[in-house]
């Protein structure tokens, strides 16, 4: 890709921007700008962000904008968004498994985070968190904060990162501004189609948003690429591929002729890739202690739009091979990232064909 270096400048811009679950409206204002000078026409829904070309009907593809982060929910008190915007906690009856709280406990320590406001993006201070405990009377994972001290319940506080590159990989909180950012590149590109942005993806709640666009405005059927990020233990087995497919996920099939379409473009232009959910069977096979849990297949936005969508919506996913999921150094290599931009510029030209 001649023009990778935009790219990244646009990265490393995005990447800056806090989009904490539940609290995105200042990324799509964010969004809106960067689209409209590329000369999209930008639509909003509730939390959904449509960009469209001078021919919207002939692909769209879909990412989700949300990142990981806090949210203030009393005096120095903050908890993790996605739980909060999930309405996941022990109280409601819905909890967050303890080992899953243990390892965010222990993830985020000493790590810088900003707050800001949610509709505008305006700058609310900066901090660090400096514990995380769970709470015995809520059984909920609480963080404290050194210089937020200040806020009031219901302030976003976002991590505060940067992109970090070296020649062969980009590092940073990751999932999912990196595909976002490729779709917005993709309009400097040329691109005439449509592209979805949603929100609340990591609480489960981004497929109601982008199904009721397609239950207003969509055709009787409708085709459906959904970008993402896709985590694996090491390097070694992440640079197995440079792009990762899936057949279905726990929640659905996914439709097995785009599916495979997407495969045979794939092999035409020597672009390496694999099945997560064959990945995952293997391994779950693999294991000699019968003891061990089996991996799950994993739950993707195009899973519960597809299991929910009595077929109005198909598709497929496509997903960017990474380390460090879920963390501040998320990883992916550059090789991966360039062949993953060849591919969807492949899907969107080969559309309008």
């Amino acid at each position: 890709m001649d023009d990778f270096s935009d790219f990244l400048d646009l990265l490393k811009a995005l990447i800056r921007q806090p989009s904490v679950v539940g609290a995105e409206h200042a990324f799509f204002r964010v969004l809106q700008r960067e689209l409209e000078e590329r000369g999209a026409k930008v639509t909003w829904y509730e939390g959904l962000l449509v960009a469209q070309g001078s021919q919207p009907d002939s692909c769209h593809f879909s990412s989700h904008i949300d990142r990981h982060g806090l949210v203030c929910t009393g005096p120095n008190e903050f908890q993790f968004a996605a739980f909060v915007a999930g309405k996941v906690t022990n109280l409601l009856g819905n909890d967050v498994g303890n080992e899953l709280k243990l390892t965010l406990m222990n993830r985020f320590e000493n790590t810088p985070v900003l707050a800001y406001e949610p509709w505008s993006g305006a700058y609310r201070g900066s901090g660090t968190i400096n514990n995380a405990y769970i709470c015995e009377f809520r059984q909920n994972l609480i963080f404290e904060v050194d210089g937020l001290e200040h806020l009031v319940a219901g302030t976003p506080v976002g991590f505060q990162d940067r992109l970090r590159t070296d020649d062969t990989f980009l590092s940073g909180q990751l999932d999912n501004v990196l595909t976002a950012a490729m779709l917005v590149h993709l309009f400097s590109r040329g691109y005439q189609g449509t592209a979805f942005f949603t929100a609340e993806e990591e609480s489960g709640g981004s497929w109601r948003y982008l199904l009721e666009w397609y239950r207003r405005f969509g055709e009787s059927t409708n085709n459906l690429y959904v970008l993402d990020t896709s985590p694996y233990r090491n390097r070694e087995e992440a640079d197995k591929q440079s792009v990762v497919l899936r057949n279905r996920d726990e929640h659905a099939h996914f439709h097995p002729e785009t599916t495979q379409a997407v495969a045979r473009i794939c092999a035409e232009q020597g672009i390496s890739f694999s099945f997560k959910d064959l990945y995952i069977e293997q391994l779950n096979q693999q294991s000699l202690n019968p003891d061990t849990p089996r991996l799950g297949l994993g739950r993707t936005e195009l899973g519960r739009i597809t299991a929910n969508a009595d077929g109005l919506v198909h598709g497929t996913t496509i997903q960017i091979p990474t380390t460090g999921y879920h963390t501040m150094n998320e990883t992916a290599s550059i090789t991966s990232v360039k062949a993953f931009m060849k591919l969807i510029e492949q899907l969107a030209n080969r559309a309008i064909d």
